[in-house]
């Protein structure tokens, strides 16, 4: 019983759902176009404004893979429409972010810089105030990617535990280690 591959997607005004023979999946909205391809066992529907997904047989795997592309669909709804943003925090003496040309140029400590491209489909742009951390914001329609871009950005300096430098989410909350004990005389 899947929970979640039983809701049905309720598809906003201007946003249009069409599944090709070859059972892909094109979500149509006013940022842009997702296709995403769904296993030949999983039907896709679409009944007016609600798109139902369901599943031949109650097998291990078509349930799995019935919530899975339900939720993969119901992102591309959410990113055509609306679209995603992420912002990752840098915290560090010294650490600096810029970004030119969808290159993203980090100084975080080493004794080079990092020149990291962000793929084309993502909407960079990075902010340095005085007295704020910089921070990098990624925005675009497909969610998987821009997580992926923003774990890869994330892993050039995770955040250490005694002092909390590094690169993180807005928000994310670092658990922090006690540092060593003052020597006993």
């Amino acid at each position: 019983m899947s929970r979640i591959g039983n809701k049905v997607i309720v598809l906003p005004a201007g946003i249009s759902v069409s599944v090709a023979e070859d059972n892909i999946v094109s979500v149509k909205g006013p940022k842009g176009t997702l296709l995403q391809a769904v296993d030949t066992d999983i039907t896709v529907e679409v009944e007016g404004n609600e798109l139902k997904v369901k599943r031949p047989t109650e097998q291990k795997r078509h349930k799995a893979l019935h919530g899975l592309y339900r939720s993969l669909i119901n992102n591309m709804v959410i990113g055509v429409g609306t679209g995603y943003r992420k912002e990752l925090e840098i915290i560090g003496v010294g650490y600096k972010a810029s970004a030119a040309n969808n290159v993203l140029e980090l100084q975080l400590g080493y004794s080079h810089n990092i020149f990291m491209a962000i793929p084309e489909e993502i909407k960079l742009t990075t902010t340095s105030e005085k007295g704020q951390n910089p921070k990098v914001i990624l925005e675009g329609i497909d969610k998987e990617l821009i997580g992926s871009v923003a774990a890869k950005i994330k892993s050039l300096r995770k955040v250490e535990p005694y002092k909390g430098k590094g690169i993180r989410f807005v928000g994310e909350e670092v658990r922090r280690k006690a540092g060593k004990s003052a020597s006993k005389k």
